[in-house]
């Protein structure tokens, strides 16, 4: 089986050997690992079974403002902190969302057809999707603030379920786009969990959030296409909910906030799981054989069966060691050795 096959065999729940893997890296620890191996090359060398890009608006560099990023909405991600991926955003633009003239920006389709295309001119034998980062609740809190976007769930709901509906619309117009193209999936990405349970509590997001996303699932549905959806935190009070709507395939999966073993036996036969080995306590912390070990204890519970992507919870972070990216890689390239 190719790389791609691996990968639609786990998300119809199928058993195979090897099982899928993928490896994602912010800037600065893909730097590290090129540093300590000497090889600009060494990530296309790790096998991975996922090729996605995220729509996030293009943030670009102000000039004379070294660290400071507009993206296509407006919003200035201040990126001179830890995070220099994404950054922080310095202040909200609508600071009062029932007196807001805020006018959605008109997107540069010419530019994101651009992407997508260059994107498949690379995708080899991989599972390649498109995806759409800060596609609703992120969207909302970078345009108005995250307190401000709590308030209005409170204070202002129609208000709120208002904008966020301009959000869907302006997403689905894209998602229409990227699903013109031989993809093979669509991702999305918006964070709703912390370290136990929702942001907003399940009752919130039922109101706020799932009807919207339930808008973009089913125009991906339409086409035939499974949806892979990324949320950090704890979110297993909606796994029903998300099932309900579509999702195919659960990303991060955190083995410190989910007890997995029991995740995979209520949901294992419904949901894909992508991710397993714990960027926050197993990665930067274990030594390269204490995460051989964590690896195939991981593996041991979530393969069998099918269903399950091989995966870093997240996109490596710098502070995990070099040693440790490429311990983990050589079990993901030899999982003969995880039993």
């Amino acid at each position: 089986m190719n790389r791609k096959e691996r990968v639609l065999a786990a998300l119809a729940h199928e058993e195979c050997r090897p099982v899928p893997h993928h490896m994602d890296f912010t800037q600065q620890a893909l730097g590290r690992l090129v540093e300590y191996t000497g090889d600009a090359g060494v990530e296309g060398k790790l096998g991975a079974c996922l090729h996605y890009i995220q729509y996030w608006g293009w943030p670009t560099e102000i000039e004379g403002r070294p660290g400071y990023f507009k993206d296509a909405f407006g919003v200035v991600w201040n990126r001179n902190g830890l995070d220099k991926d994404i950054g922080a955003v310095e202040e909200p633009l609508i600071p009062d969302l029932e007196r807001s003239c805020y006018a959605f920006p008109d997107c540069d389709t010419a530019r994101l057809r651009r992407d997508i295309e260059a994107m498949l001119a690379t995708r080899g034998d991989r599972f390649t999707m498109m995806g759409f980062g800060f596609c609703m609740f992120e969207r909302a809190w970078s345009l108005l603030g995250m307190e401000n976007v709590f308030y209005y769930m409170a204070a202002c709901p129609d208000a709120l379920e208002g904008f966020l509906d301009r959000i869907c619309d302006y997403y689905l117009r894209l998602i229409d786009i990227a699903l013109e193209y031989d993809i093979d999936g669509m991702y999305f990405g918006d964070d709703w969990g912390q370290q136990r349970g929702l942001m907003m509590g399940p009752a919130h997001w039922r109101r706020f959030i799932k009807p919207r996303m339930a808008r973009y699932y089913a125009r991906v549905k339409a086409k035939g296409l499974p949806v892979l959806q990324h949320s950090c935190g704890d979110c297993h009070e909606i796994f029903p909910d998300l099932i309900e709507i579509g999702m195919d395939c659960y990303q991060t999966f955190q083995p410190e906030i989910y007890d997995i073993a029991e995740m995979k036996r209520l949901y294992g036969k419904q949901l894909t799981f992508w991710g397993g080995v714990s960027v926050q306590k197993a990665l930067p912390v274990m030594t390269p054989d204490e995460l051989r070990r964590e690896i195939r204890r991981v593996y041991g519970i979530l393969a069998p069966g099918g269903g399950f992507i091989l995966a870093p919870t997240h996109a490596l972070t710098p502070d995990i060691p070099p040693e440790n990216m490429l311990a983990m890689a050589d079990a993901f390239l030899n999982q003969e050795q995880l039993g």
